[in-house]
């Protein structure tokens, strides 16, 4: 039976072993010793001292227990380290050993054909150096009879290292400086729930002092409205009892006078005589009951009870925050755009 060799090779468990002990950071294979992680992530322990010392620069001058934060570059978890920082994360034997075994597999198996890139100007050609005057690989041709002959060059694996270096302190330097935007963005979403929280306690306190003062105006009212409910009912029981009092009298006067029309009726005078003088009496005395007690002018009016609230009113629109407490805000909000401002400042300036 005929297997296509082409399948083959990209089926080969060791091929995909090599994609998985491929370090995050130089994105090389893993050199001894290989560090773990608390999130089971594995870095080399040079590229993770690169990056913890890109994120703590001032870590070797702390004399504390703590030796600083470190978040892994494949899934952001953060890790407080020791004193001994990076040097204190426990080493990755498992994989140490499997890096041997796979390296002593690659040694046995043929070596495979590099797929080297061909110079455009040349086709026969191999990339074989890298120009420094114009910041390009080309080949020897190029060099000799091309464009780059007055160039200055040098051997690709010269530039190939000085440039990996470069870029692996670069990426190094980019985790780092990430590493500091995520710790400012939790900052900030801390801030962004202190800020929630502070403003529904002061809503809670504002509502709790607008709900008292709302039940001393209710307790206000109901007092006034009393004394005015009291003073209506000491007029009304005063005006009825006149009421009575003149019933009374006129009910008095209604019976002497029917007797007297009655004595008017008497015939002869003698008869007339009898009771007149009694009458004329009780008359006189009847015709005197005009002169009861009688409310005063304006004794209906309930002028005394007027209020004047325009100054009430006035204090009522005046009431807001007292100044001191914006001047607080504003200064913790200039506070802490300073302190924005210097930890990006200090952000540029490691960078």
């Amino acid at each position: 039976m005929d297997y296509n060799s082409e399948i083959i090779r990209e089926n080969n468990p060791m091929d995909s072993l090599e994609k998985q002990l491929i370090c995050p950071i130089c994105l090389e294979m893993f050199n001894k010793p290989v560090v773990i992680l608390p999130c089971q992530h594995n870095l080399c322990r040079k590229c993770a001292n690169d990056v913890f010392q890109a994120g703590n620069p001032y870590w070797s001058t702390r004399s504390s227990v703590s030796g600083g934060r470190f978040r892994c570059p494949t899934c952001r978890h953060e890790v407080i380290l020791d004193r001994h920082g990076v040097y204190g994360l426990q080493r990755n034997l498992l994989v140490e050993n499997i890096i041997d075994i796979y390296k002593q597999d690659c040694t046995s198996r043929p070596e495979k054909k590099e797929n080297h890139p061909m110079c455009e100007k040349h086709e026969d050609e191999k990339i074989n150096i890298y120009c420094l005057s114009c910041q390009v690989a080309t080949c020897s041709m190029c060099k000799v009879f091309g464009v780059h002959k007055d160039c200055d060059v040098s051997p690709l694996q010269n530039v190939y290292q000085s440039q990996k270096t470069e870029l692996n302190s670069c990426i190094s330097m980019l985790v780092a400086g990430n590493d500091r935007i995520q710790c400012i963005l939790s900052q900030l979403e801390e801030s962004c729930k202190t800020i929630q929280e502070n403003s529904q306690s002061k809503k809670e306190s504002v509502k709790e002092m607008f709900e008292t003062l709302f039940r001393n105006l209710e307790e206000k009212k109901t007092h006034l409205v009393q004394r005015i409910s009291q003073a209506e009912e000491e007029k009304l029981n005063f005006v009825r009892s006149l009421i009575v009092r003149y019933q009374e009298q006129l009910q008095s006067s209604s019976n002497v006078l029917q007797n007297a029309f009655q004595a008017m009726e008497q015939p002869g005078p003698a008869n007339f005589l009898l009771e007149s003088k009694q009458l004329i009496k009780k008359l006189m005395e009847a015709s005197k009951g005009c002169q009861l007690e009688k409310t005063d002018h304006g004794f209906e009016n309930m002028d005394q009870f007027t209020l004047d609230m325009e100054h009430v009113s006035q204090c009522l629109r005046s009431i807001d925050f007292t100044p001191n407490c914006d001047e607080d805000e504003e200064d913790d909000i200039e506070e802490y755009e300073e302190t924005e401002e210097e930890t990006l400042e200090g952000s540029h300036i490691n960078n």
